[in-house]
Formats: C-alpha cells, sequence, structure tokens
C-alpha cells in the first residue's frame, strides 16, 4: 500500500510549489493582490485534505494561524473568495496545468513510465443514507434497490510503480467504458510516455486495440470478455489483437489491480461524496481531488520517504545489475506459470508478453 503526507503544513507547501510552477501569481494586473493563485489554491488542497466545505476551511485557517502564515497568508481569505477561486483554478485548462506540474516534480523533466493502469470509478454526490435509500420504496414491501440513474464518474490513468494520477477524464455516468478509451489514453500519452497500457475488460474492443498499438504504438493489454459467449470452447474472437488476448497470457496484467488502490486511496482519504450541486462544480470537485491526491504523493516523493513501488519488478531504473535481476524474476515466474497451466484470462498456450 502506498504512502500519503498526513501533515497539512507539507502539504500546504506542495500545493504552493505545484502552483508556482504553473500558474502565474495574479490572474488580472487590475486585481487587488491580497492573494495570490498560488495561496488560494493550495488553501482549495487543504480544504478538501481536511474533506469540509469553503466556510470550513476559513474556520481552520483561523483557529490555525501557524498554518496560514506557512502559505504565506497575511489574512485569511473570506469563503466566497475561495469559491470564486475554484471555478478559475479548477477549470479544465488550469487543472490540467497543475497536473502536469505535480507530474514533473514527481517523474522529471521528460517522464517516462512503464505501466499504466486505465480505470473508471462513480461517486456519490449527497449525503442520503443507504437504508433511507432503500426504504423509499414507492411499491409496499418492495425495497428499492437503486438510488440514483446518473452519477459523477471519473476516469484515471495512473502510474504502476508510484500510483500517480498522470490522465484524468471527469464526466456524467453511466456510460459504457468502452467508448472512454481512446480520449482516457490520449490524454495519458500527452503528459508521460508508456510501454504498456493495463485496462479491465470494460474496455475490451478490436478498436480500442488497433488505435493504442497500431496508431499510438502502445502496447495494450485488455481481457477478451466482450461478446456474446462462445458455443465452442476453443473458438476465438474474430479480430487480430482480441485473439492474441485470448490465447496468451501477459503477466504484467497482474498489475493492474494499481489503479484499484489509487480509487480506494481516493475515497478512503479525500472522501467519496461530492457536495456540489451542479455538473460544473461536481468536475471541478473531483479535479481538486485527484490534484490533491498527487500533491499528496508528490511531498513524498521529493523527501525521499516514498518507497512503494520503487523495488517494481518492471519499473526499477535499467542499470546493469537491475536487468539481470529483473530477467531471473521473469525466468523464475514464467517457469512457475507454465508449471500451472492457469494464466491471468484463464487457460492459455503460451506467456509470451503481447
Amino acid at each position: 500500500m502506498s504512502r500519503t503526507s498526513k501533515s497539512p503544513r507539507k502539504v500546504a507547501l506542495e500545493a504552493l510549489a505545484v502552483a508556482r510552477e504553473s500558474l502565474i501569481a495574479y490572474s488580472s494586473r487590475f486585481s487587488r493582490k491580497d492573494f495570490t493563485q498560488h495561496q488560494l489554491f493550495a488553501c482549495l488542497v487543504l480544504k478538501k485534505f481536511f474533506k469540509t466545505d469553503y466556510r470550513g476551511i476559513v474556520e481552520i485557517l483561523r483557529d490555525c494561524p501557524d498554518l496560514a502564515t506557512t502559505i504565506g497568508l497575511k489574512k485569511v481569505p473570506h469563503f466566497t473568495t475561495l469559491q470564486k477561486a475554484s471555478d478559475r483554478l479548477l477549470s479544465q485548462s488550469s487543472a490540467s496545468q497543475l497536473l502536469d506540474a505535480t507530474i514533473h516534480r514527481t517523474l522529471g523533466d521528460r517522464p517516462h513510465i512503464a505501466l499504466a493502469a486505465l480505470d473508471s470509478t462513480g461517486l456519490e454526490c449527497g449525503q442520503v443514507s443507504p437504508y433511507f435509500v432503500r426504504r423509499r420504496s414507492r411499491e409496499k414491501g418492495l425495497w428499492q434497490t437503486t438510488s440514483y440513474t446518473c452519477f459523477p464518474k471519473l476516469e484515471l490513468g495512473v502510474d504502476c510503480s508510484t500510483h500517480l494520477i498522470v490522465a484524468m477524464v471527469t464526466s456524467l455516468g453511466p456510460h459504457p467504458d468502452t467508448d472512454r478509451f481512446r480520449l482516457l489514453l490520449f490524454n495519458l500519452l500527452r503528459r508521460v510516455s508508456t510501454e504498456t497500457v493495463l485496462a479491465d475488460a470494460g474496455y475490451d474492443s478490436e478498436a480500442n486495440h488497433v488505435f493504442a498499438r497500431e496508431g499510438c504504438r502502445v502496447r495494450s493489454v485488455i481481457p477478451a470478455e466482450h461478446g456474446r459467449p462462445f458455443l465452442d470452447p476453443t473458438q476465438l474472437p474474430r479480430g487480430r489483437w482480441r485473439r492474441l488476448m485470448k490465447r496468451y497470457r501477459d503477466l504484467r496484467y497482474g498489475q493492474r489491480w494499481q489503479v484499484e488502490t489509487v480509487v480506494s486511496m481516493i475515497k478512503r482519504r479525500l472522501g467519496h461524496t461530492l457536495h456540489a450541486r451542479s455538473e460544473n462544480r461536481r468536475n471541478s470537485e473531483m479535479r481538486l481531488m485527484v490534484l490533491t491526491h498527487n500533491v499528496m504523493i508528490c511531498f513524498l516523493q521529493a523527501e525521499g520517504f516514498y518507497r512503494a513501488g520503487r523495488e517494481s519488478l518492471f519499473v526499477t531504473p535499467h542499470s546493469r545489475a537491475t536487468r539481470s535481476l529483473r530477467k531471473s524474476a521473469l525466468a523464475r515466474i514464467n517457469s512457475s506459470a507454465n508449471s500451472k497451466g492457469s494464466g491471468v484470462f484463464g487457460q492459455f498456450k503460451d506467456s509470451r508478453p503481447l
């Protein structure tokens, strides 16, 4: 399990540094210049860090003057100032710049990752009790099992080594993941270069494999599970890449659970409920969750405390000793997997990388 910083002071300092690398100090030369955009972004990150609202973070800053002094505040901003700043700083363009800054501070100026994993998750948009939802069925004696028809949906691309989010897409669900693969992969490749992309069966499509492998030169590993069940167990899908997914197994697919870990980290540490009412502000709040998660990881990476995934089999630095160690480890894994005869997607004939 990865570690995230639990210190509000350190998180505020890292948020301030991230904002200074990607945003100008003031949005307009005619502004009052009471607060910089860097300080306001740090306040927004602290708001999500403490899982409170705008009025709540204002009271926390008033009760903790040392925390306000840490980010250089001479006075505590009004809660409406933070609300207006969130509309400006968490727009799609500004949030994209802030996300780029967190990636560069963690992975360097030319970020490259060996394994990337894609997944999506739904978030709640209210504080209604699940028991109340089940009880409010209109038919007597019948419990309602669904609480809503639409929900905020967060789609993520994650570095399997550092649990850093390198791509995000916010939308309104539900909708199938198959049609979102290209958009999510494009957002990922715009920021980092990668060798392999892992995704679950929800993204299974021959067109997605063609886009990734032939269009982007990225190895895609997705279980071929979509379509009608085959009457003959030996029958293979028609598509070239989906047939390969069915015939061979790729041991790297076992690292796909890293994106599930990131989703769990966000929901446990930052909450799984959005307080915003409108769709635009819900999207902004989801972007703030992603940025806060990256800021909490960036500080530990910079200080050298972060150790999760650095000894990973596929993402360690390419030194001569590391390559020999990785080669011997892969040989042991392949021999044990072939002796058992079981693979990631079921029974396969070979374990060659696809």
